[in-house]
């Protein structure tokens, strides 16, 4: 298998070591897998490799062989776990989302256990007082809520009924005007049925009559009168096509000829100098500047202001 070598670039004509490769140097040269960025002026400390189990910086073996002081080995004790082995073991259900079981296992000792004097009180169900007399009807299946429907008493239902109540009580009329909505069959009475109808109605229910085919031909005759006819001066003057302003020129042709002063003329210096290319520096040189971080001899040599000297300062508190 051939091995590829490096190609380094030359000076040439253009100016541009880049651009006079050719050929077999010019493929090997894009071929070149593209160089790291990282010199000596940006990369701080050790190379380093994300992703494996090696420290930032190398641990000493002094630091290897330390023994941990008693309150790191304070620290680095586990949390204790304040769960009883009776109560702190819980079934997980099979079907859930892996919480405990919300029901608990009572323990034997629970069921054997007697409630306390103040558990027996509050445990007591409210009693009414003497004088609390029950009135109402518990129907089966229900509540204890009474029926929504009342028993009227004798003397309601022989009540006799005012002017007022029966006023309410009656049930709003409709407008005088109004008309109920109509049925959607309509029914036909026998006088329409049995009715004839009218010449007039005869004559429009008939069909519109149209002849077939075109209305007349394409060409007809030009009767002579047409043909002898004169056009008045006005329809001369209309017939007229528009003309084309003064100083009107034509559209010009997509190829043309080029006069030979045109061939025989010599660019000026000026014209050479702007159709040049640009020359610009590799992003090698563009991204990191080698000189990027060199005080120059004048800046060396420069006095700083009264002002910035007062800035300068560090402040001073109470």
């Amino acid at each position: 298998m051939a091995t590829m070598t490096e190609v380094q670039p030359t000076e040439g004509t253009s100016g541009n070591p880049y651009q006079d490769l050719r050929g077999r140097e010019r493929c090997v040269y894009l071929a070149t897998p593209k160089s790291s960025k990282a010199i000596w002026l940006t990369s701080l400390g050790p190379k380093l490799v994300w992703g494996n189990q090696e420290t930032i910086l190398p641990i000493s073996k002094a630091a290897m062989q330390t023994e941990a002081s008693p309150r790191i080995g304070q620290l680095a004790e586990p949390k204790k776990n304040f769960r009883s082995l009776g109560d702190g073991i819980k079934r997980i259900h099979v079907y859930s989302c892996g919480r405990n079981s919300v029901i608990w296992d009572v323990s034997p000792i629970a069921m054997k256990a007697e409630s306390s004097q103040r558990v027996t009180e509050l445990s007591r169900f409210k009693v009414p007082p003497p004088a609390y007399i029950e009135d109402r009807i518990n129907h089966a299946l229900s509540c204890g809520r009474e029926s929504p429907i009342w028993r009227v008493s004798d003397a309601a239902k022989r009540a006799r009924d005012k002017h007022s109540l029966e006023a309410l009580a009656r049930a709003k009329t409709p407008h005088r005007d109004y008309q109920p909505p109509r049925e959607i069959e309509t029914v036909v009475s026998d006088n329409a049925k049995k009715a004839i109808a009218s010449s007039r109605i005869d004559s429009l229910a008939r069909p519109k009559s149209r002849p077939e085919g075109p209305f007349r031909d394409s060409k007809w005759p030009v009767s002579d009168l047409a043909r002898n006819a004169a056009a008045t001066p006005r329809q001369l003057e209309l017939a007229k096509p528009k003309g084309l302003v003064d100083g009107y020129q034509p559209e010009r042709g997509v190829q043309w000829d080029v006069s030979r002063a045109s061939r025989r003329t010599v660019a000026t210096t000026r014209t050479v100098d702007l159709s040049r290319p640009i020359m610009r520096a590799t992003m090698d040189h563009v991204q990191f500047n080698p000189d990027a971080f060199i005080v120059s001899e004048a800046a060396k040599r420069g006095r700083c202001p009264p002002r910035i000297e007062e800035l300068a300062q560090p402040t001073t508190r109470s």
